[in-house]
């Protein structure tokens, strides 16, 4: 079970950090975790990933912003927002697999998600 917290609205250039608990999983791995967004008029994507080893990947477009980030004791995977701007508001998403490690931003790769979270940005 993942459980999204910390969305809300901010103004062009502003912070936010998102969390998600994440029940279920093996504390010490292996899996992989996600964060993916459905921004309006566009397909779900991802944005940023970490295992459990502490290897992260970012898309291109939130590359230097966005940080991802995990607390292993407390099962808990944080995205850390910086330089926000209107195009980043959307729904975001945590997603979890377990049982394989490599940080991934493919959507089919994980099999738990959770209900999402909403951002918005205004110029």
């Amino acid at each position: 079970q993942l459980t999204e917290s910390g969305g809300g609205s901010v103004q062009t250039g502003g912070s936010l950090r998102v969390s998600c608990i994440v029940s279920g999983l093996p504390q010490n791995g292996p899996y992989r975790l996600g964060w993916f967004r459905r921004s309006p008029g566009k397909e779900r994507e991802g944005i940023a990933s970490i295992d459990n080893y502490e290897s992260s990947i970012y898309a291109d477009s939130v590359r230097g912003r966005f940080t991802i980030s995990q607390d292993k004791a407390k099962v808990t995977v944080f995205l850390q927002l910086d330089s926000l701007k209107p195009e980043d508001s959307g729904m975001y998403f945590c997603a979890a697999k377990e049982n394989t490690a490599i940080p991934s931003l493919n959507e089919y790769l994980y099999d738990f998600w959770g209900q999402g979270t909403q951002i918005t940005v205004s110029s």
